[in-house]
């Protein structure tokens, strides 16, 4: 779990209790492992905003290991979860970690790339919220093809928007495959903005999070 806060998140996130048990364990595997997560600050933003939003159904773009989705069911109770993930793998150990927190009957993990699973995801929603979680390069296709499965007034969360301080000029990238994904990512932030359809704004905690409300 990589991280790129400046002091002031370093001292917000130094307040936020630490995980145990499975979570903590899935933790430490994501950084061993180099398995993106959301850093803390990031994921309790998230979380709060579904909160107070009362997601019912969430979708999700990027399993990963499980660990959002783990997060998600846990401080939603009442919420069904649906997440694509197109890593087998990943997959099979997402579904091991959901197994055993005893919440593998309210995620349903769809195996495949989140750009042909379109038709399979339609079928469980209208959802309430979706999360964009997975390869940066592709925010657009991703939002392009899920959002209109959010229903009017859900939320679109948008992870890493801000790239390790990359997007917004903090730093500039040495390799061109980086500076394509920044590119893109910009654009992506840029059409956000600017689209009416939705209320969006960019907050600074973690990687950069993005939440758009549809109108």
């Amino acid at each position: 779990m990589e991280s790129h806060t400046s002091k002031t998140e370093q001292y917000i996130e130094s307040l936020i209790s630490p995980r145990t048990g499975l979570l903590k364990e899935m933790e430490q595997k994501a950084n061993e492992e180099r398995v993106p997560i959301m850093e803390p600050a990031g994921m309790e933003s998230l979380l709060q905003f579904l909160m107070l939003h009362r997601a019912r159904k969430v979708l999700e773009i990027g399993t990963a290991i499980g660990y959002s989705s783990l997060r998600l069911a846990d401080r939603l109770p009442d919420a069904q979860i649906v997440t694509v993930e197109r890593d087998t793998e990943r997959a099979a150990q997402a579904a091991v970690y959901h197994e055993r927190a005893r919440a593998d009957d309210r995620i349903r993990i769809i195996e495949g790339d989140a750009l042909e699973t379109e038709a399979e995801v339609s079928k469980h929603g209208p959802y309430d919220a979706l999360f964009i979680d997975a390869a940066k390069g592709q925010y657009e296709r991703f939002f392009e093809l899920y959002e209109p499965m959010v229903r009017q007034g859900g939320i679109i969360f948008s992870d890493n928007i801000l790239f390790k301080g990359y997007v917004a000029g903090e730093e500039e990238p040495d390799k061109k495959r980086i500076r394509t994904m920044v590119t893109r990512l910009q654009e992506y932030n840029e059409r956000r903005m600017q689209d009416e359809r939705f209320t969006s704004m960019i907050y600074p905690v973690g990687d950069g999070l993005m939440v758009s409300i549809k109108k």
